[in-house]
């Protein structure tokens, strides 16, 4: 009996619910980015990639203990909070209280990685076919295999947890693993993420050119930059401007040419754009532009939107380590949100 007063008096989940969602706006007051995990009805995942993570997790029976009790919290909404980062993910559990939860997993080793890709090789057509999981039937073998595919063993995984309970996975880190199932569902893209790896290093090079003839989708430059998490350039934009015909003026019944047209007519007087010295000098690191996200309270979508780029992108971008290497136009945009954040 005296064992059992040690645990908490059981709140009802309605009341934990409420109070978790005060708390998380406090947080998100404060400049937070929080991304709860929202299921719509008792289906946690429903995509090749969100079902894949979860019935992966539930092959080992290291974790059968405990993952009940994950799927019943995920479900009834106590995952306030799941970020996915390279190689970790973070989560904040409502339970009795609200709870801290680290979740480590190792990169994906090269020469795993290696593997998937020699046994993938020319078998996926696209980035569009990877990330919505329509692929044959061998390749889904490969990228699902329990001990060489693409999700993380037991041993590849290290968990942490802010509780009191003694298990190395308990009932909040179980969600929170659960919550990554669901979060794939919409951003599939998070599982490379995760293991550190390249998707793009995946696809068929003689099939996945844009413009080369394919059998299934064609994607173009802009569905190119949201899938991979890239600004390509827009075609033609830093070309030189066309040369400029001059105009024949006539005079007396003849038809001549005047010497300012024909000195902008020669090759050596083509014009070319004169770029603005207003051109932005920042030099944006990944935990710069996280930072400056933070700073404008917006969430990774609402950023890229402003942007002007994908939200993979911004993910890549504050994952990345060091010196950021960005197209013009996003770099503009940079600098002008970390101006009204000075003026401001």
């Amino acid at each position: 009996m005296a064992a059992w007063r040690q645990w908490s008096p059981y709140v009802p989940v309605a009341q934990r619910r409420a109070k978790a969602l005060r708390k998380m706006e406090k947080l998100r007051k404060k400049g937070k980015d929080i991304q709860p995990v929202e299921i719509d009805g008792r289906t946690i995942a429903r995509s090749f990639w969100g079902k894949g993570w979860c019935d992966h997790l539930e092959s080992f029976s290291d974790f059968e203990n405990r993952l009940p009790r994950g799927r019943t919290y995920v479900r009834n909404g106590s995952v306030c909070h799941l970020s996915i980062r390279s190689r970790r993910i973070e989560a904040i559990v409502s339970g009795s209280e609200l709870y801290n939860t680290s979740i480590r997993i190792k990169r994906l080793k090269p020469t795993v990685w290696k593997s998937v890709k020699e046994r993938c090789a020319g078998q996926i057509g696209s980035m569009l076919e990877l990330l919505q999981g329509k692929l044959s039937d061998q390749v889904m073998t490969v990228v699902t295999d329990r001990a060489r595919g693409l999700f993380p063993k037991p041993s590849e995984i290290e968990l942490a947890c802010s509780c009191p309970d003694w298990a190395v996975m308990c009932k909040h880190v179980a969600a929170a693993l659960y919550g990554v199932g669901s979060r794939l569902d919409s951003q599939p893209e998070l599982l490379f993420l995760l293991r550190d790896v390249d998707a793009q290093e995946l696809i068929s090079t003689e099939i996945a050119v844009p413009g080369a003839v394919t059998t299934g989708d064609i994607i173009d430059d802009a569905q190119l930059g949201d899938i991979f998490g890239i600004d390509l350039d827009v075609a033609g934009e830093e070309n030189p401007a066309p040369v400029i015909r001059p105009k024949k003026q006539r005079r007396a019944g003849k038809t001549t040419t005047s010497a300012a047209a024909r000195k902008r007519s020669h090759p050596t007087a083509v014009q070319r754009p004169v770029r603005s010295s207003a051109t932005p000098k920042i030099r944006p690191t990944g935990k710069s532009v996280a930072r400056l996200r933070r700073q404008l309270g917006l969430s990774v979508a609402k950023f890229a939107q402003q942007l002007d780029v994908s939200a993979t992108s911004v993910y890549r971008w504050e994952a990345t380590m060091g010196r950021l290497k960005l197209q013009p136009h996003p770099l503009a945009a940079l600098a002008k949100l970390q101006q009204q954040t000075r003026s401001g």
